[in-house]
């Protein structure tokens, strides 16, 4: 199989129109989450493999990213919501199982520049701050080359599809929502579980993140994790180093199926 036979389809989902990319037709299904700026696209290479591999393989694009609808008020939106969302599609496919700066300043940016700004910044090891007076936007010389192993036809399919959904929802759930309650009164993983992060990776030069990670503190949520780290990875790994991380994946599936 390749991308080319990735079939696409909608689900109605609490009152929006979803949008999922689905690949194979294993007995076991293998669902791949995104993030920001992310959309169902930056796991194409992952389920390919995975689906050669024997399994389904399963990315939505989550309400207001990519070609799912956006909700009617964005501002509410949260992480439960995108849970809430996940477990209706699940069912559909009989599967088991400050407000406004950063939008403010997006806009003054064509979709194509935003999204390839923030894979320049993000791609490297340093967590890019801006200054007092300077937005995050404005940390990208226009004259820096995009990541080598992100093509201008990546690019022009994250911009195709931003252009439909805009920025709005996608940065309201994973940064204005990330204090709200979600009431978890059991926040222990005990299913397996794999992390594959890159060492160079800005996420761990967070305060105490490292160590979080590397002393095995994590298994104190997640109990049965296997941790994967690659030292020339970067934020964006599963596009960056696609056979690399397809390994793992496939190998971490076979021995837990």
């Amino acid at each position: 199989m390749d991308q080319n036979q990735i079939e696409h389809k909608y689900v109605d989902a609490r009152g929006l129109t979803l949008h999922v990319a689905e690949i194979g037709n294993g007995p076991t299904a293998v669902v791949f989450l995104h993030g920001f700026p992310e959309i169902w696209y930056s796991w194409r290479h992952q389920m390919v493999a995975v689906a050669n591999a024997g399994f389904r393989a399963i990315a939505p694009d989550f309400r207001g990213y990519g070609l799912s609808q956006q909700p009617p008020e964005l501002e509410k939106t949260s992480f439960k919501d995108l849970i809430d969302d996940l477990l209706v599609i699940l069912d559909s496919l009989c599967i088991s199982k400050e407000s406004g700066r950063a939008e403010a300043d997006f806009g003054r940016f064509d979709v194509k520049t935003v999204v390839r700004n923030i894979y320049i910044l993000f791609s490297r090891s340093e967590v890019p701050i801006a200054k007092e007076n300077q937005e995050i936007m404005d940390l990208v010389e226009p004259s820096t080359p995009l990541p080598f192993w992100f093509t201008d036809e990546d690019l022009k399919m994250y911009a195709t599809l931003y252009e439909k959904s805009g920025f709005r929802t996608a940065l309201q759930v994973p940064y204005r929502s990330l204090h709200g309650e979600l009431s978890i009164t059991d926040p222990k993983v005990e299913v397996p579980a794999l992390l594959i992060m890159g060492e160079k990776d800005y996420v761990l030069k967070f305060p105490e993140m490292e160590e979080y990670i590397k002393s095995g503190k994590v298994k104190d949520y997640v109990t049965d994790l296997e941790i994967t780290l690659m030292p020339e990875g970067t934020h964006f790994i599963q596009e960056q180093i696609p056979e690399q991380v397809n390994s793992f994946i496939t190998s971490f599936l076979n021995n837990h199926t």
